[in-house]
């Protein structure tokens, strides 16, 4: 989904969201959003689809070894909490002249 003018594509989910794993080997789990990759479409889930990371020894980890560590999940996979609790699409409204995120189904603004 490419924009005309802007090539920058248009995103819902933002860092901090809480989400909800809807697809994939870590479907179910939920956690924070650390990271945006915009480009490509992906989020860095915190806790979700961990990886092992083998690293060799050095100045900053002397011992070296097995690192698990989180690995980008598309957006497609991931959907947006709402305050409620509950899995939600996300939408534009404006409010008081300004464009703001909300629930489709608790209709509730998103901070």
């Amino acid at each position: 989904m490419e924009r005309k003018y802007n090539k920058q594509p248009k995103l819902n989910l933002r860092k901090g969201d809480i989400v909800k794993v809807i697809a994939g080997d870590s479907k179910g789990s939920q956690g924070r959003i650390l990271e945006v990759i915009s480009q490509d479409r992906k989020v860095l889930v915190e806790g979700v689809n961990l990886v092992s990371k083998h690293t060799k020894p050095n100045a900053k980890n002397t011992q070296g070894g097995i690192v698990k560590k989180e690995a980008p999940i598309h957006m497609s996979n991931v959907m947006l909490i709402d305050g409620k609790g509950k899995t939600t699409r996300v939408a534009y409204k404006e409010v008081e002249g300004k464009l703001v995120r909300y629930s489709k189904k608790s209709e509730e603004v998103i901070k």
